[in-house]
């Protein structure tokens, strides 16, 4: 059995080292001369939209998904075509590559969001700012990821500017939300509709950039409701594969931001943390085998690693308790070339360790 999937960076690496543990071959197209995710698979060297390596790569395979959201929908309809079993399915896709058909689907669904307006012009921009004050976050309503693609206007003088910045082009303004944390819902669906999920995870960013990810220990309130929201979801698109559903915490309350149709970083702690990781998870879900249990093992949290890997004598102090992620990078600025995830018996002892790993983490960030 072969697995076919669109994009060949960190994540579809991951993918494929799953996907091998579960006896599956995996192939990848991806326009990148030596994409990270050759370690764990054949690749294709080709733009996503090429018709002549899509009908390549359905040669090779009998599922496809892919490991991020900007590939076109029209590349999944070709594998289709060809007699793929394709998941998520294009529908879900093109939901998620744009903020603003995303968040009409949020309010058709009845999930809380902050206040917002779709733009398409600076005086419509200026409107929207008029309409909902400042501060107010400007995002364009595609191709936006760890924080670029997105200005804070925090006064009405600035939005001329800020509109310049993001490219003059389709955008939403949101309500700034003083939100007293970010989290993500991780959940899986099956082909038959079956749907499990991951505890609900806090997420820390810096410079628009995911930092740190801890799991919710067994009793977090707001899971049940994550839940509901994220399957809401999921049924809506007759979705397959794992999503992750992004909310801020206001008053709280969940205010949904977006969502991710894949894997994703914040549920990368779940490969030492979790009975099943979120790659097998998903490879389980597009390749139409049973779901595997989503349930935390031990207290456990996931370091991004920003800018450049650091030494191995790092670790030293912490060695048999966590384990370092390479994705075979080259250093640079802004640019995730890893993850560590660190793992203990106890709350506090992973909160001492935490603590300990961000002071000698911080000397090799960003270069």
């Amino acid at each position: 059995m072969t697995l076919a999937v669109l994009g060949a960076g960190q994540l579809g690496q991951m993918l494929g080292f799953a996907a091998t543990k579960l006896g599956i071959d995996t192939c990848f197209l991806d326009p990148a001369e030596a994409p990270c995710a050759a370690q764990a698979g054949s690749v294709i060297q080709a733009e996503y939209a090429d018709t002549a390596a899509l009908r390549q790569l359905a040669e090779t395979a009998r599922y496809a998904s892919f490991e991020f959201e900007n590939v076109p929908p029209e590349a999944l309809r070709v594998l289709e075509a060809q007699g793929l079993q394709v998941a998520p399915n294009a529908d879900a896709l093109q939901h998620a590559q744009d903020r603003g058909v995303e968040k009409a689907l949020f309010d058709r669904l009845g999930v809380p969001v902050a206040p917002y307006r779709c733009v398409d012009d600076l005086s419509a921009a200026q409107a929207a700012i008029a309409a909902l004050g400042v501060p107010a976050v400007i995002k364009t309503r595609r191709f936006g990821y760890d924080g670029k693609g997105q200005v804070v206007i925090r006064h009405a003088g600035e939005v001329a500017a800020a509109w310049q910045a993001i490219g003059a082009q389709p955008a939403i303004v949101e309500a700034w939300v003083p939100f007293e944390r970010e989290v993500s819902c991780l959940g899986v669906r099956s082909r038959g509709g079956e749907t499990r999920f991951y505890p609900l995870t806090t997420n820390t960013h810096r410079d628009g950039i995911l930092r740190l990810s801890v799991p919710s220990p067994a009793g977090d309130l707001l899971q049940s409701i994550a839940e509901q929201h994220t399957r809401r979801v999921m049924d809506t698109l007759d979705y397959v594969g794992v999503m992750a559903f992004e909310f801020f915490i206001f008053n709280n309350q969940l205010l949904g931001n977006e969502i991710a149709p894949r894997v994703h970083n914040s549920g990368h702690w779940t490969q030492d943390g979790a009975v099943t990781s979120q790659f097998e998870n998903h490879v389980r879900a597009v390749c139409g085998l049973p779901l595997g249990e989503t349930s935390l093992t031990r207290p456990v949290a996931m370091i991004n690693l920003v800018g450049q890997m650091p030494s191995e004598a790092v670790w030293a102090e912490h060695a048999e308790h966590l384990c370092v992620h390479d994705y075979g990078k080259a250093a640079r600025r802004g640019r995730k070339v890893g993850h560590v995830n660190v793992w203990a018996d106890t709350e506090a002892q992973l909160a001492q360790r935490l603590t300990h790993l961000a002071t000698v983490v911080k000397p090799f960030e960003d270069g």
